[in-house]
């Protein structure tokens, strides 16, 4: 019956076609369910995106008003302890924990533990 109904809505009464529309055209999809016939894609197609890393090393809830006050040398304290592990993010996803290194005077990070991918959220 929706059939029927989409049929009469791009057809007049006569059977034309009205103005402004035409059939669909649709491609064949082979039963591997890729149209190209490679059923196996190419990770290289992605390599190249970009993504933001970001390291988190704890987070602090505040009014407004505390914020405003805050001045050069104020101290905020974070909801981790020392020597915890930071969180790695990828584009705002959490993707797995690490700890600070220095590296020819430059920070970096060891990573510690991968994220499973079920598991991976926005944080």
């Amino acid at each position: 019956m929706d059939e029927q109904k989409t049929s009469d809505s791009a057809t007049g009464r006569g059977g034309k076609p009205e103005a402004g529309f035409r059939a669909a055209a649709f491609q064949q999809v082979s039963e591997s369910g890729g149209g190209t016939g490679d059923a196996h894609p190419s990770i290289d197609v992605i390599l190249d995106v970009p993504v933001t890393l970001s390291l988190e090393v704890g987070r602090a809830q505040m009014s407004v008003g505390h914020l405003l006050r805050l001045s050069q040398g104020s101290v905020v304290e974070l909801d981790r302890g020392a020597g915890e592990p930071l969180d790695v993010l990828v584009n705002g996803a959490l993707v797995a924990h690490g700890e600070i290194v220095v590296i020819n005077d430059k920070f970096g990070i060891r990573l510690t533990d991968v994220v499973a991918p079920p598991a991976r959220q926005p944080a």
